[in-house]
């Protein structure tokens, strides 16, 4: 088995898919089931699948995010560079952290137009890509 993609429902469509269409996610496709909700999948160029889908159905009224999720985790290259290129779109990431010390990753946040929480995570030089359980040895 493997986790095939995250899920958000979405408050507003075209207002979420600006956010992660500059974040630099891709539309791969869409279905709409008809009764006015759309479901649009979302990856990253590059990757081999899907990794985000958006839910919108307006019949459910506004996005609360609740108190159980926490944040979503994005590995970047280079960090610097995402964060001015976010900027540039008009996003506003948080200043660079360091949260295992100064020789650790590197790592802001940003909030979605929802409020779902985004950690932008640049790993430090050879480190291998994503996390393995090499990471917790």
């Amino acid at each position: 088995m493997k986790t095939l993609f995250v899920s958000y429902r979405v408050t507003d469509l075209d207002r979420s898919l600006d956010f992660y269409t500059a974040l630099g996610y891709a539309e791969l496709g869409r279905v709409d089931p008809g009764d006015g909700s759309h479901l649009v999948i979302l990856a990253f160029p590059g990757e081999p699948a899907a990794s985000l889908e958006l839910v919108h159905r307006p019949a459910g009224g506004r996005v609360d995010v609740g108190s159980g999720f926490d944040h979503l985790a994005i590995q970047v290259d280079a960090l610097a560079a995402t964060l001015q290129r976010l900027t540039d779109a008009g996003l506003e990431p948080g200043p660079v952290q360091y949260p295992g010390g100064p020789h650790g990753p590197k790592t802001s946040w940003l909030t979605d137009p929802d409020g779902y929480r985004i950690e932008l995570g640049q790993w430090p030089p050879r480190h291998p890509d994503g996390i393995t359980a090499a990471d917790f040895s």
